[in-house]
Parts: C-alpha cells; sequence; structure tokens
C-alpha cells in the first residue's frame, strides 16, 4: 500500500491536506540512486526505439530482475514509457538522457552523485544550517581530482547558458578581443565566445588539473591556437591587465558579499579602458522563493559552500557599488536558469 493512501483529507482553507509531499522528500535520494544506476547502465541510449528488460539485461551484464524493477522505477519517475514488455523513452529523456543526442545532460551525475557531493547534504544538514554553511568542498586541495571530475559533469549543464552568452557578446556594437574566463572549468563559456567572435583571444583561468581539460576541449573544437592558460585561485594569481572582456560564469554564488565585492574589484582593475564585466549566475527574485531554480539554489550553497549563496539583483547591485562599478543589470538567459549580469 501506499504510504499516503487514504490519508488526505480537506483544510478548512478547501486545499487538500496530504503527506504526499514530505513522502517525496523523504524518498527523493531513491530517485537519485535510480537514475544514477539509468546513466551509468546507459540505459537510456541503450532503449532507444524500446526494448524489453530481457534484451537490456542482456546487454547490460544485469539481472533481469534488477533491470525490471529500475525500469519499472524510471516509468513511475516519468523518465522511462511502458507498452506491454517494452520500455521506451519519454521525449526529454531522448534529448537529455541517451548519448545520441547532443544535448545530453546525463554526465552531470558523475559530480552531482559523488559520494562527496552526497555526504555534504545528508552526513549532518542540520549542522549546515545552524552554523550558516559548511566547510563544503574548500577542505579539498586545489589538486582533487573531484575539481576535474565537477568540470567534466557539469560541462552539460553550463553549455546552454553559454551558448546565449555568446550570441548575446557577438552581438555587441564591438565585440572583445582579449577575453578572461575566471573559473573555466571545461572551457563551455570561453570556446562559446571564441566560437561566435573569431578574433577573440581567449584566457582561462582554473585549477592545474582542471585546465588540463579546458586545453583538451579547447583543441577538440579547434581551438588550441586561441588560448592560453593562468593556473591557480582567482583571489591570488596575477589575471592581467587590458582585457575587453571578463566572464564570472558561476562563480560569484561560492562566496560571501565581501568575497564577491574582492573578486569584482580585481577585475575591474583588469580591464582594459571601455572593457566589460559580466557574470552568469542563478538570481532569484526578491521574495527568495522564486523562480524555483535560481531560488532552491541557495541551498545547494548552504550544503557545500562556508558562505555561499544565491544572489538577488539587489544584491549584485550592491556588490557592484561596493568594487567601484555604479549599476549591475541582469538579464534572464533563456533556455537556461540563469541570468547575465552586466556591470558597468
Amino acid at each position: 500500500m501506499s504510504p499516503t493512501r487514504n490519508v488526505a483529507t480537506k483544510n478548512t482553507g478547501g486545499g487538500e491536506v496530504s503527506p504526499a509531499l514530505l513522502v517525496e522528500a523523504m524518498f527523493a535520494v531513491r530517485k537519485t540512486a535510480a537514475i544514477k544506476a539509468a546513466i551509468e547502465l546507459d540505459l537510456f541510449t541503450k532503449i532507444g526505439e524500446g526494448r524489453a528488460a530481457k534484451a537490456l539485461a542482456v546487454e547490460t551484464k544485469c539481472a533481469e530482475r534488477g533491470i525490471r524493477i529500475l525500469c519499472d522505477f524510471l516509468v513511475v519517475g516519468g523518465f522511462l514509457t511502458k507498452d506491454g514488455d517494452i520500455y521506451g523513452l519519454t521525449p526529454s529523456s531522448q534529448v537529455f538522457l541517451s548519448r545520441r543526442s547532443p544535448a545530453f545532460m546525463g554526465a552531470a551525475i558523475e559530480f552531482i552523485a559523488a559520494p562527496e557531493m552526497l555526504s555534504l547534504f545528508l552526513d549532518d544538514p542540520t549542522a549546515c544550517v545552524r552554523n550558516g554553511g559548511a566547510s563544503g568542498l574548500a577542505n579539498l586541495s586545489p589538486d582533487n581530482p573531484v575539481w576535474v571530475r565537477f568540470a567534466r559533469a557539469m560541462g552539460s549543464f553550463t553549455g546552454v547558458a553559454a551558448q546565449a552568452l555568446a550570441a548575446a557578446v557577438a552581438g555587441w556594437k564591438t565585440p572583445p578581443g582579449k577575453v578572461l574566463d575566471i573559473a573555466a572549468g571545461p572551457g563551455c563559456f570561453g570556446i562559446e565566445i571564441a566560437k561566435a567572435i573569431p578574433e577573440a583571444k581567449i584566457v582561462a583561468l582554473d585549477w592545474k588539473p582542471v585546465l588540463d581539460l579546458t586545453e583538451k576541449n579547447a583543441a577538440d573544437a579547434g581551438l588550441a591556437s586561441r588560448f592560453s592558460f593562468i593556473a591557480g585561485s582567482a583571489f591570488d594569481v596575477d589575471w592581467g591587465r587590458d582585457y575587453d572582456l571578463i566572464m564570472l560564469p558561476n562563480f560569484l554564488h561560492h562566496f560571501d558579499m565581501d568575497g564577491c565585492a574582492a573578486l569584482l574589484k580585481k577585475a575591474r582593475a583588469s580591464l582594459a579602458s571601455g572593457g566589460r564585466l559580466i557574470a552568469v549566475d542563478f538570481v532569484p527574485n526578491e521574495d527568495r522563493v522564486s523562480p524555483e531554480f535560481p531560488a532552491a539554489f541557495a541551498w545547494e550553497m548552504l550544503a557545500t559552500t562556508p558562505k555561499g549563496d544565491a544572489y538577488t539583483a539587489r544584491e549584485l547591485a550592491e556588490m557592484a557599488r561596493m568594487a567601484g562599478f555604479a549599476s549591475a543589470a541582469t538579464t534572464p538567459l533563456p533556455p537556461s536558469p540563469a541570468s547575465l549580469i552586466a556591470f558597468d
């Protein structure tokens, strides 16, 4: 029997009273486990146009019972369809979970469900709330393999925002020639800028092990000659000078207001005359509970960083003022949940 069956009642305000939301939250980690197993088995790619559990079990070298139960769970969760014994892909699973799709996002599970990450959320979340933050991954050394895992896995999450940003920058009256990509990671933002603006030269800054991946991705895109690299902490290393564009993609949310202002101030000093600073981040409304993903992202930062947060447009404008900029204009970057923040 379902744990929520026959429990719902009506409250005096006319809304349904039900434990369904509570049960869903308590059991949510089971969904993570199932999608992790499915991605690691490459189940969505193997299902293709439709497969039965028996055939999938042979191809994945798994027990048929295990595949059947996993696939049924994914049907319940909305990731698969089922017609008799045949499992099929939903339109969204076809686009985002099949490796045959250029929009494949499954690689992100490698970091999101990594033991280091899951422990941050599940070991002692109460302590994160009590302390107003967590040591997070800040206790790991710069050469820890987790950073490469992060860069490799999260590239699929940032690709859409990187393309939208590059399209916006390419439309400027004077496109940038010298570009600095802070916390470059897999290099998505710099690569998309280089594709959109043939004259642009990209300087990528990140930890050395991560930059090895950035360099490989740039080479694979045929852009190796237009990339150079700075290894180290963005707070500590010399960035150089005279950049036409400095990018801070998905970086400010890791720090408190003072830390963000220090980065913005350093960026301001590194810009050429007429140069521009832009950031990409998840910006909730002033109520802090909408839109859904940017608002919920604050909890991600509470559990994984000492002082990070999801900042509102008003707070970003205050950071700008602290760093000597006049303003910070926030613009959505659809279809991603991120926003472009332009500092002037």
